[in-house]
């Protein structure tokens, strides 16, 4: 199949596309802005043929999108180019039906890529960690700043949402401005050229660490300022790799940085007083998001909307009012005896770690649930999230697995959650495996007890989402 990766954004909007998974947390967004700049698109989803959260394929079709089974009815044409993510095995009925046509190809990273770099300035947030939460930030901040900025984000953010626009991962702009999350999982965080590039941090995820070195080296490289966290040492090893910079930091000396004494943290906030370094002024934050980790975030945010040339008071006062993204630490309600379930997208050590400690801030017994986001991932960093779990809860908190998600293939899913289970409880934790979802549900609801919080981890599965108002509606 031919590759598109190197065709000019205005010849892309003039193809008919065809999205493999147009329901996916990366696939939907570029959807979005891809037909929002007038491109005809169409697309399947493997989530949509199982019955799984009709409502935003309800939506999709709402705005015109064209959607077909995934049986490769919906690839008719020559000039259709078919967009499918890595994931995407090529006994899926439409990558056949593709070839056998021989219509062009682009993964998603590439056309994401394509119309990223094509823009006049480019954000580019990187990292194993909180890439959504800052994308969501430094779009905010833009917005708010009659920037009217493009935003691609893996995630729902809270602040676009509206009765039209209930799945609010990507925003079209027209002020030239382009700010998108970059995955280095795939390796494709090579294939972006950015003006202002943002490395949060560099930890175990997908790839080993010397893998991750060389990805964000390089992605500092090719950008023209770099803003990195001076917290993370990994991060700020590779300060050499930049052009220019801008340090951001809770901990460290950095440009961008706090009082810390001024921090404090609320159940649902945070409050403390950024420094600005370089000219010597100090700025109030209020932020309606909570823990060190999304204070963290904001500062990433301030920065980079600093060497995109906001000044930074502004930035400050604007991110004040960001109020955060879907499956972000995300409180989906409280009972009568003060049982909080919160739906969070941890789902690696780092992520888990975060949600963990912001729990911890407060008093009040942990029940957190873990469904893996695959059998893959779980051998990769396994051992890792065990340790995590077993130490950053406490002695009357509890951790419920689940079996990874699946959603079919050909993966080996020789090695589960039972596993991690057993790691856990050998490093002291408390741990329960229980194969199915349903019948965690039930566990958990049998477990509950007043003011205990009940935080529902995972990736790549919306109905995490269910299963979390489930729960609150069976305790209440």
């Amino acid at each position: 199949m031919t590759n598109l990766a190197d065709s000019p954004s205005d010849s892309l909007t003039d193809r008919d596309w065809f999205f493999c998974g147009i329901g996916g947390s990366g696939m939907l967004p570029l959807a979005l802005i891809l037909k929002g700049l007038g491109a005809r698109v169409a697309g399947s989803d493997r989530s949509r043929d199982q019955g799984r959260t009709p409502e935003k394929f309800a939506w999709l079709e709402s705005l015109g999108f064209a959607l077909f089974p995934q049986d490769g009815s919906g690839v008719t044409s020559p000039g259709q180019v078919l967009v499918a993510s890595a994931a995407v095995e090529d006994t899926v009925p439409e990558m056949i039906r593709a070839r056998d046509l021989g219509c062009a190809r682009m993964s998603r990273a590439e056309l994401l890529s394509a119309l990223f770099n094509a823009s006049p300035q480019r954000i580019a947030v990187g990292g194993t960690s909180g890439k959504s939460t800052v994308t969501g930030m430094i779009g905010w901040i833009l917005t708010q700043a009659a920037c009217d900025p493009t935003i691609m984000n893996g995630a729902v953010m809270k602040n676009f949402v509206a009765p039209g626009t209930p799945f609010a991962s990507a925003r079209v702009g027209s002020g030239g401005v382009f700010v998108s999350e970059v995955d280095e999982s795939d390796g494709s965080i090579a294939l972006y050229r950015p003006t202002v590039a943002v490395l949060n941090n560099v930890s175990l995820d997908h790839k080993s660490l010397e893998e991750l070195r060389e990805l964000f080296g390089d992605f500092l490289t090719r950008a023209e300022i770099a803003v990195i966290n001076a917290d993370d040492a990994e991060s700020l090893a590779l300060t050499g790799c930049a052009h220019a910079t801008i340090t951001f930091g809770l901990r460290a000396a950095a440009d961008i940085a706090v009082a810390e004494a001024s921090i404090v943290e609320g159940p649902t906030s945070i409050t403390a007083t950024v420094v600005d370094a370089r000219e010597g002024k100090r700025h109030a934050l209020n932020l309606r998001v909570p823990g060190r980790h999304n204070l963290a975030n904001a500062l990433a945010a301030i920065a980079a909307a600093s060497a995109a040339g906001v000044p930074v008071a502004d930035a400050v006062h604007h991110v004040a009012s960001f109020t955060g993204l879907a499956r972000r630490f995300d409180i989906v309600g409280t009972t009568a005896s003060g049982i909080t379930v919160i739906d969070d997208f941890g789902h690696n050590p780092e992520k888990v770690a975060a949600t963990l400690a912001t729990l911890r801030a407060h008093p009040g017994r942990i029940i957190a649930f873990f469904q893996p986001h695959g059998y893959g991932p779980l051998r990769q960093m396994g051992a890792e999230l065990a340790e995590v779990l077993a130490t950053a809860l406490g002695p009357n908190d509890t951790t419920i697995l689940c079996d990874p998600v699946y959603f079919g293939g050909t993966v080996d899913r020789s090695a589960g959650s039972e596993r991690i289970t057993d790691l856990i409880r050998h490093l002291g934790g408390n741990a329960e495996y229980i194969p199915a979802r349903a019948d965690c549900a039930t566990r958990i609801v049998q477990l509950a007890q007043p003011a205990d919080r009940i935080v529902i981890m995972g990736a790549r599965d919306d109905t995490l989402s269910l299963f979390a108002k489930d729960i609150i509606s069976s305790l209440r």
